[in-house]
């Protein structure tokens, strides 16, 4: 049983390494070229072929400057509005997260990082379990520690979901729009960035109440910029 103990223990811990080594390379790489592909785009692939459904991927990267300022802001402020401040992970905003929803009795919100939503989109899968969340962690330290933070918000405008097959900012603004990402009214970023949440079922015409949210949001995020 020891024996046995043993073996199993080394071939996990092989595993383990032999994956974030590969994700520690593909890091590095992505610090200056795009991903021609991420771990959620593998997941809805398969799940398409499975079900035997009509699927297409919608996947343009495009560089920072090709992205609208308020879609970067209203991202910022809608998902992560520390993300300057935090090395990965905001254990404040989980602290938040845990205490709101013990006090709803529910699961209302996550508190989840822009660098942790990008090294599950980039490494893993939607699933969730614990397993995938103890993966996460140090993925999204090792993240930090490869990327600087405008690389990282660059990445994850390009890479997350945004309707069934449509991933990244390019793609989004001419599947919602039917123009390019630069050229995106602030209201329109509101709209869009409040989809993040559950980007296949969400529409940015409908969300109007928490669009507003969002620009309550950007106008806070602003004021704290103006002020340092």
């Amino acid at each position: 049983m020891r024996s046995w103990l043993r073996t199993a223990m080394r071939s996990i811990l092989l595993v383990l390494g032999s994956y974030y080594a590969l994700c520690t390379l593909l890091l590095i790489a992505y610090r200056w070229v795009d991903p021609p592909i991420t771990g959620v785009q593998i997941q809805r692939s398969v799940a398409a072929w499975w079900t035997e459904a009509d699927y297409e991927r919608s996947y343009e990267p495009v560089s920072l400057r090709e992205i609208d300022d308020d879609l970067e802001l209203a991202v910022v402020s809608a998902e992560d509005t520390r993300f300057f401040q935090h090395t990965g992970i905001d254990w404040k905003a989980i602290g938040e997260a845990i205490e709101d929803n013990r006090e709803r009795g529910r699961m209302y919100r996550g508190g989840s990082t822009i660098t942790q939503q990008l090294a599950k989109n980039l490494f893993q899968t939607t699933h969730s379990s614990l397993i995938r969340k103890g993966l996460e962690v140090p993925l999204t330290y090792l993240t930090e520690l490869l990327l600087p933070k405008e690389r990282i918000l660059e990445l994850y405008l390009n890479v997350i979901e945004w309707g069934p097959g449509v991933f990244g900012a390019e793609a989004a603004s001419r599947y919602h729009y039917g123009h390019s990402a630069d050229t995106m009214s602030r209201w329109h970023a509101a709209a869009l960035a409040a989809c993040i949440p559950n980007p296949l079922v969400r529409r940015p015409r409908r969300m109007d109440s928490y669009a507003r949210t969002i620009l309550g949001r950007m106008r806070q995020v602003e004021r704290f910029e103006a002020y340092f």
